[in-house]
């Protein structure tokens, strides 16, 4: 069998696949991570792989003045999802899919930051997601979006509505994090990403003890979550 192609847009090199590599590599998947940074980070035509996933990072959608790539980026997905290629978008990933669709992306007015499970929408609790209820995901953004053209609302908390969405079976948009590892690769988010967490005032002893006592079931949801949203989608 001819291996899948999955390229994967990372902004942040502690912010990788995490614990989704392991059902993306069981279901035939070569996995080719392309760095910001990198002379040909975005240098591919927009159809090249089977599987496309966007992940976080700490910049916003609306910073394209200060960071260019963002802008091939939005029109490289926005090209996947007029063809309804299979693309999958985590936290910043998320909000550039749903830019990509034509919503707006804008500050919260909070930071979401630490452990909570996500409550499931009536399509939510029939899709992929399903596997993640009652489970604390690990939340760290800023940002919010509204639903792009022809969006499913997924899932929300009571900080943010926006969870997760979905366009058709192809498309998914996720602003948690199910993907972290949370074992000892944890301590490079709190590392790499200390001056935001100083700035919210978040308890980091607090964040590394829930990613402890949460991290195990986290890692088997989202591998049960992912390994059934591949199963769904469509790779011509």
């Amino acid at each position: 069998m001819t291996p899948k192609s999955a390229v994967v847009i990372r902004h942040v090199h502690f912010e990788d696949l995490g614990t989704l590599a392991a059902p993306l590599r069981r279901a035939g998947y070569d996995i080719e991570y392309r760095d910001v940074g990198t002379a040909d980070f975005l240098d591919f035509a927009p159809d090249v792989a089977d599987l496309m996933i966007v992940l976080g990072g700490p910049i916003g959608v609306y910073e394209n003045h200060a960071y260019p790539f963002l802008q091939r980026e939005v029109e490289v997905l926005a090209a996947r999802l007029n063809a309804g290629r299979p693309t999958l978008g985590i936290c910043l990933g998320a909000q550039l899919i749903a830019r990509a669709g034509g919503a707006q992306v804008f500050p919260s007015g909070i930071k979401e930051i630490g452990f909570d499970p996500i409550s499931l929408s009536e399509a939510g609790s029939a899709s992929p997601l399903r596997n993640l209820d009652g489970v604390p995901m690990l939340h760290w953004h800023g940002d919010t979006y509204d639903l792009p053209a022809g969006a499913t609302l997924l899932a929300s908390t009571s900080k943010v509505v926006q969870q997760a969405f979905s366009i058709g079976s192809n498309i998914l948009g996720l602003q948690f994090h199910a993907e972290a590892d949370t074992g000892a690769a944890f301590e490079r988010w709190l590392v790499g990403h200390a001056c935001e967490l100083a700035a919210a005032k978040i308890d980091i002893v607090k964040l590394r003890n829930d990613a402890a006592e949460f991290g195990a079931a986290l890692a088997v949801a989202a591998d049960a979550m992912m390994t059934e949203w591949l199963e769904q989608v469509h790779v011509d």
